[in-house]
């Protein structure tokens, strides 16, 4: 089968790992299935793999991509869930089993004609959503969704802050914020990509750093060091941040005296869980929310979307077909 691999590691010139080509065909083993790949969508996750982080060279070639949706065994769309891990092992949330990982970490991804998953991990495709769009569900979707519906003490109508305009995590936030009846701000140094967020659906767009008309109820924080103390300086006493990266950094001043007196809440998230998904599935059925697709093309041509996503050239989810 066709497949994109992580064939090294290159800390400053990642696509220089990047391999295209020809990958034997997955075996899946018991209470596991095997899905024929029609849509995939790129994340930060497989560029940071090709810079080393998470993996180890000893796992190496290992096929990239945690999210798909395509065909299983049976003929159905489905949607594939990333995370493997053992629900029972934590509560019934997988995303707490010590042993978790993500595809592409310890078994192969999704960039490939041929994926192979946990039966458990598939969520039906509704009929409302494209292969496509389903694709971009099961990771930056997935996350946004849990940050806003479940680790937020929030509801509609609340003021939402999104620090970085224009990322995968950010665009969903914002989608999502909106269908929710959220007021969504968001942050960017970009113009262009402050002007976008407006027309996706965000309420106002400000300057990286800018002060805001008012303070938040919550900030929603993917990128660390560099919006840290701007995202403590924006929330309403008794505020919530919650924080799901750190690309600039994960080491910022705390400024534990305001987190105190204000009494505000830093609140970590990852992913989500199958269940979390097809509960993400249903609210995009439901509601008419869409994940906003920055361009799509062959996986053949894998290499273009890795190279844009590195300079920085994308505003939403880049997807490749099978």
């Amino acid at each position: 089968m066709f497949a994109v691999t992580a064939a090294r590691f290159d800390a400053e010139n990642p696509i220089a790992g990047l391999e295209l080509g020809e990958h034997a065909d997955p075996i899946a083993p018991e209470g596991w299935t095997t899905v024929r790949v029609m849509a995939a969508s790129l994340n930060h996750h497989d560029v940071w793999t090709l810079r080393g982080v998470g993996l180890t060279a000893d796992r190496l070639p290992m096929i990239l991509g945690c999210d798909a949706a395509g065909i299983d065994e049976d003929g159905r769309e489905v949607v594939v869930h990333a995370v493997i891990g053992d629900p029972l092992a934590a509560g019934g949330d997988e995303t707490l089993d010590p042993a978790r990982s993500l595809l592409s970490e310890r078994h192969d991804g999704t960039f490939a004609d041929l994926v192979t998953v946990p039966r458990r991990n598939l969520v039906p495709k509704p009929e409302a959503l494209t292969l496509a769009e389903a694709a971009c569900l099961p990771t930056a979707y997935l996350t946004a969704f849990r940050m806003l519906f479940d680790r937020a003490p929030i509801g509609p109508g609340a003021t939402v802050l999104v620090q970085g305009a224009g990322g995968g995590v950010s665009t969903a936030l914002v989608v999502l914020g909106r269908a929710a009846g959220y007021r969504i701000w968001v942050t960017s140094r970009s113009e262009a990509k402050r002007a976008r967020a407006v027309e996706l659906g965000a309420d106002q767009a400000f300057e990286a750093g800018a002060r805001l008309p008012e303070r938040v109820d919550a900030v929603m924080e993917t990128v660390g060091e560099a919006t840290w103390a701007h995202s403590l300086r924006s929330l309403k006493p008794g505020g919530t941040i919650v924080v799901s990266g750190a690309t600039s950094g994960s080491r910022p001043p705390a400024d534990l005296s305001r987190m105190f007196f204000l009494q505000l809440s830093v609140i970590g998230s990852t992913m989500g869980t199958r269940d979390e998904l097809a509960r993400l599935v249903t609210f995009c059925e439901q509601t008419g929310a869409r994940p906003l697709i920055d361009r799509a093309m062959p996986l053949a041509e894998a290499r273009v979307g890795f190279e844009a996503m590195i300079a920085g050239d994308v505003f939403g989810k880049v997807v490749f077909t099978v």
